[in-house]
């Protein structure tokens, strides 16, 4: 029988973030507008009082105090996104590599695809930093929450000092 799910909606600087877990851990961190986001009637029903330390780790992280996520992780799929998830969990805070980067980490430079595939479907955006991840050329390719979204928390990352963006 699988996880009960419960989910939560926290603020945060680039808007409203929906939080889900099971017993297992967080298996969810959708912002609004999300691309590849699950129809809502899975997440469970509210708890807010389910999240404090997930919540907590977030305002460090937005506040600058905070460079790496101490959670339970539990994101669903399949072996190959499995693996480009860990993967993307190895991004040190603050760089950026590019998809091509991320599948020679992973021992496929041919899967800059599938690679960019799974890295879009992440459902644990932040704390497994997607957005850490950039086109070969520089540029900011991609991002399920959005492209502002995503430079917000590089620029953040990079010591910028951006603004609430909602």
């Amino acid at each position: 029988m699988p996880d009960t799910r419960t989910h939560t909606v926290i603020d945060s600087p680039i808007g409203p973030l929906t939080l889900v877990a099971t017993g297992s851990g967080l298996c969810g961190l959708y912002m609004a507008e999300h691309r590849h986001k699950p129809d809502e009637s899975t997440f469970g029903a509210r708890s807010d009082s389910m999240f404090g330390d997930v919540q907590e780790q977030l305002t460090e992280y937005f506040d600058g105090e905070r460079t790496e996520f101490s959670l339970s992780l539990a994101p669903v799929g399949t072996e190959f996104q499995q693996r480009v998830w860990a993967g993307l969990r190895t991004i040190p805070y603050g760089q950026t590599w590019t998809y091509l980067e991320l599948a020679e980490q992973l021992g496929n430079p041919l899967a800059i695809r599938a690679v960019a595939a799974a890295n879009g479907k992440n459902p644990i955006s932040i704390i497994v930093p997607c957005h850490r991840v950039i086109g070969s050329d520089g540029s900011l390719t991609g991002f399920a929450g959005g492209l502002e979204r995503k430079r917000f928390l590089l620029d953040r990352e990079h010591g910028g000092v951006s603004e609430v963006l909602f």
